[in-house]
């Protein structure tokens, strides 16, 4: 199993938030993004919702330097 995860750093955001969360479960890692998505950014739990952060996954672990952003 490989593990996985998902950066925010990526995403465009106004708030500029550099959380990043890591997981062996690909249903774990999506349930924390949605957590944090819903908590943090006001965003609402729907399928579409789940699968642009499923999109999202990356292979490994999150890089330390800023990953190229999604706006670039």
């Amino acid at each position: 199993m490989t593990r996985k995860y998902v950066d925010c750093r990526e995403m465009p955001s106004e708030s500029g938030c550099t959380v990043a969360i890591a997981a062996d479960s690909e249903r774990e890692l999506e349930d924390a993004a949605v957590h944090h998505a819903v908590a943090a950014h006001g965003e609402h739990d729907t399928p579409e919702l789940r699968s642009m952060i499923r999109r999202s996954f990356h292979a490994g672990s999150p890089p330390v330097e800023h990953p190229r952003s999604a706006r670039a």
